[in-house]
Protein backbone atom coordinates (compact mmCIF):
# COMPACT_ATOMS: atom_id res chain seq x y z
CA UNK A 1 0.00 0.00 0.00
CA UNK A 2 0.64 3.79 -0.90
CA UNK A 3 0.24 6.70 0.94
CA UNK A 4 -1.54 9.06 -1.68
CA UNK A 5 -0.30 12.35 -1.71
CA UNK A 6 -2.59 15.58 -2.36
CA UNK A 7 -4.70 15.26 -5.93
CA UNK A 8 -3.55 11.71 -6.34
CA UNK A 9 -5.33 9.12 -8.95
CA UNK A 10 -5.32 5.72 -8.75
CA UNK A 11 -6.45 3.62 -11.52
CA UNK A 12 -7.31 0.04 -9.89
CA UNK A 13 -7.25 -3.30 -12.73
CA UNK A 14 -8.77 -6.41 -11.73
CA UNK A 15 -7.79 -7.94 -8.85
CA UNK A 16 -6.31 -4.89 -7.33
CA UNK A 17 -7.12 -2.36 -4.37
CA UNK A 18 -5.62 0.81 -3.01
CA UNK A 19 -6.02 2.62 0.24
CA UNK A 20 -4.93 5.91 0.39
CA UNK A 21 -5.60 9.44 2.18
CA UNK A 22 -7.78 12.44 1.72
CA UNK A 23 -5.75 13.59 -1.22
CA UNK A 24 -6.64 10.72 -2.92
CA UNK A 25 -9.28 9.49 -5.72
CA UNK A 26 -9.41 5.71 -6.80
CA UNK A 27 -11.07 5.05 -10.03
CA UNK A 28 -11.39 1.36 -11.87
CA UNK A 29 -14.16 0.21 -14.55
CA UNK A 30 -16.27 -3.12 -13.56
CA UNK A 31 -18.55 -5.69 -15.70
CA UNK A 32 -19.18 -8.65 -13.89
CA UNK A 33 -16.65 -7.47 -11.34
CA UNK A 34 -17.52 -5.81 -8.05
CA UNK A 35 -15.49 -3.04 -5.86
CA UNK A 36 -15.71 -2.61 -2.17
CA UNK A 37 -14.88 1.09 -1.00
CA UNK A 38 -14.41 1.03 2.71
CA UNK A 39 -14.12 4.84 4.32
CA UNK A 40 -13.48 5.94 7.56
CA UNK A 41 -15.04 9.50 8.05
CA UNK A 42 -13.40 10.25 11.32
CA UNK A 43 -9.76 9.28 9.57
CA UNK A 44 -11.16 10.50 6.04
CA UNK A 45 -9.09 7.40 4.77
CA UNK A 46 -10.47 4.41 2.45
CA UNK A 47 -9.84 2.00 0.10
CA UNK A 48 -11.41 0.43 -3.00
CA UNK A 49 -11.40 -3.13 -3.98
CA UNK A 50 -11.61 -4.62 -7.42
CA UNK A 51 -12.40 -8.32 -7.44
CA UNK A 52 -13.35 -10.70 -9.93
CA UNK A 53 -14.74 -13.67 -8.42
CA UNK A 54 -16.47 -14.47 -4.81
CA UNK A 55 -14.09 -17.36 -3.90
CA UNK A 56 -11.63 -19.74 -5.47
CA UNK A 57 -12.78 -22.73 -7.08
CA UNK A 58 -10.12 -25.14 -5.37
CA UNK A 59 -8.73 -24.65 -1.86
CA UNK A 60 -4.85 -26.45 -3.59
CA UNK A 61 -5.04 -22.70 -5.02
CA UNK A 62 -4.68 -21.03 -1.92
CA UNK A 63 -0.92 -21.81 -1.68
CA UNK A 64 1.42 -18.99 -0.64
CA UNK A 65 -0.57 -15.05 -0.72
CA UNK A 66 -4.08 -13.54 -0.64
CA UNK A 67 -5.04 -12.80 -3.86
CA UNK A 68 -7.31 -9.85 -4.68
CA UNK A 69 -8.53 -11.27 -7.74
CA UNK A 70 -10.97 -12.98 -5.01
CA UNK A 71 -13.57 -11.83 -2.82
CA UNK A 72 -12.97 -12.35 0.89
CA UNK A 73 -8.84 -12.36 -0.27
CA UNK A 74 -9.07 -8.82 -1.61
CA UNK A 75 -11.51 -7.68 1.45
CA UNK A 76 -8.57 -8.90 3.82
CA UNK A 77 -6.18 -7.06 2.13
CA UNK A 78 -7.63 -3.68 2.22
CA UNK A 79 -8.55 -4.60 5.90
CA UNK A 80 -4.97 -5.14 6.48
CA UNK A 81 -3.60 -1.96 4.54
CA UNK A 82 -6.49 -0.11 6.89
CA UNK A 83 -5.33 -1.35 10.01
CA UNK A 84 -1.92 -0.47 9.26
CA UNK A 85 -3.10 3.13 8.98
CA UNK A 86 -5.14 2.66 12.33
CA UNK A 87 -8.53 2.19 10.75
CA UNK A 88 -10.63 -0.51 12.12
CA UNK A 89 -13.25 -2.45 10.02
CA UNK A 90 -16.07 -1.59 12.12
CA UNK A 91 -15.72 2.10 11.88
CA UNK A 92 -15.59 2.66 8.15
CA UNK A 93 -19.04 2.37 5.82
CA UNK A 94 -18.74 0.20 2.88
CA UNK A 95 -20.16 0.96 -0.65
CA UNK A 96 -20.50 -1.53 -2.96
CA UNK A 97 -20.27 -1.45 -6.93
CA UNK A 98 -20.86 -3.58 -9.68
CA UNK A 99 -21.84 -7.18 -10.36
CA UNK A 100 -23.55 -6.11 -14.05
CA UNK A 101 -24.74 -8.59 -16.62
CA UNK A 102 -22.30 -8.25 -19.43
CA UNK A 103 -24.23 -10.94 -22.14
CA UNK A 104 -28.36 -10.69 -20.77
CA UNK A 105 -28.81 -12.85 -24.26
CA UNK A 106 -26.53 -15.63 -22.96
CA UNK A 107 -27.33 -15.57 -19.39
CA UNK A 108 -29.00 -19.06 -18.54
CA UNK A 109 -32.88 -18.49 -15.90
CA UNK A 110 -31.45 -21.69 -14.28
CA UNK A 111 -27.98 -20.30 -12.84
CA UNK A 112 -27.66 -17.15 -11.21
CA UNK A 113 -25.02 -15.32 -13.31
CA UNK A 114 -21.40 -14.18 -12.33
CA UNK A 115 -21.64 -10.58 -11.32
CA UNK A 116 -24.77 -11.53 -9.79
CA UNK A 117 -22.91 -13.98 -7.33
CA UNK A 118 -20.39 -11.07 -6.84
CA UNK A 119 -22.87 -8.40 -5.62
CA UNK A 120 -24.72 -10.95 -3.22
CA UNK A 121 -21.29 -12.92 -1.91
CA UNK A 122 -19.95 -8.75 -1.28
CA UNK A 123 -22.76 -8.25 0.61
CA UNK A 124 -22.53 -11.59 2.82
CA UNK A 125 -18.90 -10.47 3.60
CA UNK A 126 -20.16 -7.05 4.86
CA UNK A 127 -22.52 -8.43 7.53
CA UNK A 128 -19.95 -11.49 8.73
CA UNK A 129 -17.36 -8.49 9.12
CA UNK A 130 -20.16 -5.88 11.00
CA UNK A 131 -19.35 -3.43 8.62
CA UNK A 132 -22.37 -1.22 7.73
CA UNK A 133 -23.59 -1.04 3.72
CA UNK A 134 -23.73 2.97 3.37
CA UNK A 135 -24.74 2.53 -0.30
CA UNK A 136 -24.74 0.25 -3.51
CA UNK A 137 -25.18 0.30 -6.84
CA UNK A 138 -25.50 -3.44 -8.32
CA UNK A 139 -26.25 -5.49 -10.79
CA UNK A 140 -28.18 -4.29 -13.99
CA UNK A 141 -26.92 -4.92 -17.87
CA UNK A 142 -23.57 -3.36 -18.67
CA UNK A 143 -20.82 -1.63 -17.25
CA UNK A 144 -19.78 0.67 -14.54
CA UNK A 145 -17.31 3.80 -14.21
CA UNK A 146 -16.62 3.93 -10.43
CA UNK A 147 -14.92 6.77 -8.98
CA UNK A 148 -13.77 6.98 -5.12
CA UNK A 149 -13.07 10.51 -3.23
CA UNK A 150 -11.26 9.59 -0.36
CA UNK A 151 -11.29 13.37 1.25
CA UNK A 152 -15.38 13.01 1.21
CA UNK A 153 -16.29 9.37 0.96
CA UNK A 154 -18.46 10.22 -1.70
CA UNK A 155 -18.24 7.81 -5.04
CA UNK A 156 -19.97 8.36 -8.49
CA UNK A 157 -21.00 5.46 -10.51
CA UNK A 158 -22.37 5.79 -13.71
CA UNK A 159 -23.28 2.46 -15.58
CA UNK A 160 -23.20 2.12 -19.30
CA UNK A 161 -25.53 -0.64 -21.21
CA UNK A 162 -23.77 -2.09 -23.70
CA UNK A 163 -24.61 -1.41 -27.32
CA UNK A 164 -26.44 -3.60 -29.11
CA UNK A 165 -23.95 -5.47 -32.10
CA UNK A 166 -25.15 -5.07 -35.68
CA UNK A 167 -27.01 -8.68 -36.99
CA UNK A 168 -24.59 -11.02 -39.29
CA UNK A 169 -21.96 -8.20 -39.04
CA UNK A 170 -23.20 -5.15 -40.83
CA UNK A 171 -22.82 -2.05 -39.54
CA UNK A 172 -25.58 0.05 -40.13
CA UNK A 173 -25.25 4.51 -41.64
Amino acid sequence: MSRASHQDEVFLRPGEHHVGDAGCRIRTLLGSCVSITLWSPARRIGGMSHFLLSTRTHDSEREGALDGRFAEEALSLMLRDLAREGVKARECEAKLFGGGNMFPKQSRSDTMNIGQRNGEFARQLMSARGIQIAAESLFGVGYRQVVFDVATGHVWSRLVKPIEAPAHGKVSP
